[in-house]
């Protein structure tokens, strides 16, 4: 009784631990940076772009501390489309329900492979590999009413939500997880991708309207998978009264509707950042991040769903203002251009160490003035420096003569960098400087 004991206890251990770190591991510490194929490539990326693209950052940019390469929606389709979905696609999939990647696109899928090779390549180059699924079981699981995995003799009618459906794609029927067999097809997807070698998953129709069950199901799956895999809730707006368990489930969540290459769709970020500003997080706190979504920067739309082949219709002003005030905010960074045409301009918002210092280790981050079109923001950095952004988000040059008690600050003698520019100055009085429209300044102030 004694030896059997022990190998009870011994097998407790071996399956406890595993969860127990997976809940405490904190996934992500300060912002996650990346990449994401949606705003280049729609719903069409193929395996050998991804391959190309992880390539790109190992090279360039990973020592900037970008490091996820994220395959957006419709992986399981062997022929989709730009500029949209296609209604009632055939996806690819196993006997169980999961959608599993085109092997048309991805080849090394082929043979149910799924993900695995393609994650162990961007391994190999010392990055994180990220996917993106919908909310739900596949509407055409449920019509061929297939096992559900992990159950004696459940089926996809049995947990399908048909009144559950997503308004603008209609692969998916969502899943009643209080029936039997509801979490287990969540277990069954978060197992496969952990075997996989999946590090990130952006869970899409989730957080709006908010589904607390479903991404409830989804977190549970991602613990007991034993895996650190970090979660991100997507579309936006979240609901600003479920922040409690939008952290008790996930790493980032999307605090608006998709971004794209307008200034007005910048402008209207800027005040939901003001609204989410008091949730974000200082590093000790444990790693959950609003997150304003990905960077629509450099050469977009090759086969996007928003316009055609372009460079991002940002002039460079809000461009620096987008990496300035998404900095200033700590949101994730996600960048959506191709990284395989990459250009100098572009590369520079991407790798100037002192800004992405701002996003990725400053704290105390808040709106500290505002006036009209005037906005400015302030931070302390991780050795002693303070940050002070100032934007104008109006349409007229604006003279700015901020003094320090303005947002908050004594007036010091020091020095005042200007952290796009390299340009020092005296911090002694504050900020004085005229801004374009849609322009900014960020500054460390030592």
């Amino acid at each position: 009784m004694v030896l059997k004991s022990l190998v009870l206890a011994a097998v407790c251990v071996s399956v406890v631990l595993p969860l127990l770190r997976a809940q405490t591991k904190v996934l992500a510490p300060t912002p996650p940076m990346g990449w994401n194929s949606w705003d280049a490539y729609g719903t069409t990326v193929t395996e050998s772009e991804v391959r190309a693209t992880a390539d790109v950052m190992a090279r360039n940019l990973k020592r900037f501390g970008w490091e996820y390469i994220v395959v957006d929606i419709q992986w399981s389709e062997p022929q989709p489309k730009a500029h949209g979905y296609r209604v009632g696609a055939e996806l690819a999939m196993d006997g169980y329900g999961r959608l599993i990647p085109a092997p048309n696109r991805f080849p090394s899928a082929k043979d149910g492979a799924g993900f695995r090779e393609l994650a162990e390549y961007v391994h190999g180059k010392g990055l994180k590999f990220g996917i993106h699924i919908m909310r739900g079981i596949p509407r055409q699981a449920v019509a061929r009413n297939l096992p559900v995995l992990g159950t004696v003799d459940t089926h996809a009618m049995e947990i399908a939500d048909t009144s559950s459906t997503c308004a603008w794609n209609t692969d998916m029927y969502g899943v009643d997880v209080t029936k039997p067999g509801g979490q287990a097809y969540y277990d069954s997807l978060v197992k496969m991708y952990a075997s996989w070698g999946v590090d990130f998953i952006k869970a899409d129709d989730m957080a709006r309207p908010y589904h607390s069950a479903e991404i409830a199901a989804l977190h549970r799956a991602i613990v007991k998978s034993g895996q650190p895999i970090a979660l991100s809730l997507s579309p936006g707006p979240a609901p600003t009264d479920r922040v409690d368990d939008l952290r008790g489930n996930a790493q980032m969540w999307r605090i608006a509707d998709d971004l794209w290459d307008e200034w007005k769709s910048v402008k209207a970020m800027y005040f939901l950042m003001e609204k989410w500003s008091i949730f974000v997080e200082p590093d000790t706190r444990g790693g959950h991040w609003p997150d304003a979504d990905m960077l629509p920067l450099g050469h977009i739309g090759l086969r996007a769903e928003r316009g055609e082949a372009r460079m991002s219709k940002l002039t460079h002003d809000e461009q620096r203002t987008m990496m300035t005030l998404w900095s200033i905010f700590r949101s994730p960074l996600m960048f959506g251009g191709d990284l395989l045409t990459l250009d100098d301009w572009t590369k520079s918002l991407l790798t100037n160490v002192e800004v992405l210092a701002v996003n990725q280790h400053s704290s105390l981050n808040r709106l500290a003035f505002s006036d009209g079109d005037l906005r400015a923001w302030v931070a302390k950095g991780a050795h002693g420096e303070q940050y002070v952004a100032v934007f104008n988000l109006g349409e007229t040059k604006l003279p700015v003569d901020l003094l320090w008690n303005l947002v908050g600050w004594k007036a010091a003698s020091g020095t005042m960098t200007d952290l796009w520019t390299g340009e020092k100055s005296t911090s002694e009085h504050g900020v004085h400087v005229e801004l374009a429209p849609h322009a900014s300044v960020l500054y460390a102030v030592r």
